[in-house]
């Protein structure tokens, strides 16, 4: 029933790393096309559970249609981010596993309309949910050159930030920013050829990235989701989360980390710390085959903990 257009990354890792019971309950923060929760569902029992979430609407139809035909799914039109209170809303506790699978689904970039590509022409808009906050443009036609720069330079680790900006404010005072195939081309003409030459990826991927995550407050939601994620599951519930780009799996590695190997107080008499997580194995990449055959899995990372009885360790 999943998309068969779309191939999840990690796939079976992702399985394994879960340790699924037939009779546990199970959460895929990130549905997507659903492939993940696909794979959960072959794996449980009569008694097994998913709880799904995703805010996109598109996710949502392929949700409903998975649903239609397997009880044992339910999915939630949300943000990860709110995932403690939506499962407390339902009266569940107790989840055996979370699943973070991040960044944007390969389908979503072939939607012209939603504005996440640069490949083709559509809206400056990149949410998420179309139905809540405000669009690319909105911001673009407001935002300071400083404003613009900060966010390219932080989320897109792009080094050529001030002269994009610079090209983008002109653009917008000349009237030229009119979509998703002029950014690029304001982008591409804004970086020097010399720059741009030998690399793989188009000149404007790392902007448009940089875009998208201030839009959807892409890492804020992902703090949220990872101590939602600890607020619910089940002493031995495993947690993983897949990440694509450096800043995610810093924020994941850092999360697992603080949490797995607390900072014990200096004060001799003090009560040691103990961990909220356990680490699982070291960080898992896409083998040779699977790179080949689904190139979104070159940069993929998963990072595997266990939850232990221990409280959530404080900030």
């Amino acid at each position: 029933m999943a998309d068969a257009e779309h191939q999840p990354v990690l796939l079976e890792a992702a399985i394994s790393a879960l340790a699924v019971r037939p009779d546990g309950r199970y959460v895929d923060a990130t549905f997507g096309r659903g492939g993940h929760t696909a794979a959960i569902l072959e794996r449980l029992g009569r008694d097994g559970r998913v709880i799904a979430f995703d805010r996109d609407p598109d996710a949502e139809r392929h949700a409903h249609a998975l649903a239609a035909a397997d009880a044992r799914l339910e999915f939630v039109r949300a943000s990860f981010g709110g995932m403690a209170a939506a499962l407390a809303d339902r009266g569940i506790a107790n989840i055996d596993g979370v699943l973070f699978d991040l960044g944007v689904s390969s389908p979503q970039f072939d939607i012209a309309e939603r504005g996440f590509s640069f490949r083709h022409a559509g809206p400056l808009d990149m949410r998420m949910d179309p139905d809540v906050g405000a669009p690319l443009s909105d911001w673009l036609a407001s935002a300071s050159h400083g404003e613009i720069a900060r966010v390219i330079k932080t989320l897109g680790e792009e080094p050529m930030a001030g002269r994009i900006a610079g090209a983008i404010v002109d653009a917008r005072a000349a009237g030229r920013l009119t979509d998703t195939a002029a950014l690029a081309a304001i982008i591409k003409n804004a970086i020097p050829a010399r720059v741009a030459a030998g690399k793989r990826v188009h000149p404007a991927t790392r902007t448009f990235q940089a875009f998208r995550m201030h839009i959807n407050d892409e890492l804020g939601a992902l703090d949220a989701g990872l101590a939602a994620a600890l607020a619910v599951l089940a002493p031995g519930g495993r947690l993983a989360a897949i990440s694509f780009h450096s800043l995610e799996d810093r924020r994941v590695k850092r999360f697992f980390r603080h949490q797995a190997r607390p900072r014990q107080p200096e004060l001799p008499m003090a009560p040691a710390i103990e961990p909220a997580l356990r680490l699982i194995g070291k960080p898992v990449t896409a083998g040779a085959t699977e790179r080949s055959a689904n190139p979104r899995a070159r940069s993929a990372i998963m990072r595997v903990a266990e939850r232990t009885t221990a409280p959530e360790v404080a900030p």
